[in-house]
């Protein structure tokens, strides 16, 4: 089998000599590029050959999967895959896996810290003290007593859960299906919309969940609600969020998904919008999560050869 990592991974280069040695042991080949391809014609020349590629945010066009023509297995460094027409490797019997839990913890971190960092506002204090300024009387707010709605209670969705449990937040869940989780209370999106202080998106992108927050849902809000989406852009209409932001129909945002990588167009939508974290798409980068990864994409690798697949994404 020829096996090729076509971006980085974040994989060490003592790591990658390690890979590659057991690879070879087991009579196969491995490749690695430490640079992300130029274009689709880069792209293809890396992989045309391969029977089993790595990546982690590359698209990956349908037409390039028609011309891997030895293409049986494609290990994503990535939890979400809408970004592989995984459809159409389904039809063409290719294996997808994720790296499904790498971040979880990463990003259910950064959740409970963006919302004290706008409860809190944390950036505009920072600022104020460097410019030599006061806090001018501001008073910001707890995560102790909220309802803290999650929308998603996947394992990050439930690690969420958890830690704000922790902070003494009472806890509302949206979910495809109802699991056993103690001190999380089921209910419908409507309900949670209506009756949460934070809610927080954790849903895979999908077509029932693509735009599931727009201005009809922004509208059920509390005035004094805040909303934030570390999963993904195309989940909430950001369009409807900046005006719902400049109305004051609710209080605040953190996003750390965008519809494309940062940098952002100067114009974008929620840059002049009142009292929200704008981030990088940091929720997974974690030197812990990351090392993580590395791991899970290998193992899918390993566990795909055994006849054992896991991780598949249908």
């Amino acid at each position: 089998m020829k096996i090729t990592l076509l971006e980085p991974v974040g994989i060490s280069q003592d790591e990658l000599k390690r890979i590659k040695a057991g690879f070879e042991a087991l009579s196969h080949e491995f490749y690695h590029y430490d640079t992300r391809p130029a274009d689709d014609d880069e792209f293809l020349d890396r992989c045309k050959n391969s029977d089993v590629i790595v990546l982690s945010n590359l698209p990956v066009s349908e037409q390039i999967i028609n011309q891997c023509h030895n293409l049986k297995m494609i290990s994503v460094a990535f939890t979400g895959v809408d970004h592989i027409p995984v459809k159409l490797c389904n039809q063409k019997n290719i294996v997808v896996s994720n790296a499904a839990g790498y971040s979880n913890h990463a990003v259910a971190e950064l959740t409970i810290g963006s919302a004290i960092a706008l409860y809190r506002k944390i950036t505009w204090c920072e600022n104020q003290t460097r410019i030599s300024e006061t806090r001018q009387n501001f008073l910001g707010n707890e995560l102790h007593g909220k309802t803290f709605g999650i929308i998603g209670l996947g394992e990050i969705g439930k690690q969420v859960a958890h830690l704000a449990s922790a902070f003494g937040c009472n806890i509302l869940a949206y979910s495809r299906t109802s699991k056993n989780v103690p001190y999380v209370e089921f209910c419908e999106l409507e309900y949670l919309l209506k009756n949460s202080d934070i809610v927080s998106l954790h849903v895979p992108l999908t077509d029932k969940t693509r735009n599931l927050i727009g201005e009809k849902e922004l509208n059920k809000m509390k005035p004094n609600a805040i909303l934030i989406n570390t999963a993904r852009a195309l989940v909430v209409d950001y369009s409807a969020l900046s005006k719902a932001l400049k109305d004051f129909k609710i209080a605040g945002a953190a996003i750390d998904i965008y519809e494309k990588e940062p940098p952002l167009e100067k114009e974008y939508p929620l840059f002049d919008a009142p009292n929200t974290l704008l981030l990088p798409h940091i929720g997974y980068a974690t030197k812990e999560a990351i090392e993580q990864r590395g791991k899970i994409v290998i193992e899918n690798i390993y566990t795909w050869l055994q006849g054992k697949p896991q991780n598949v994404m249908n």
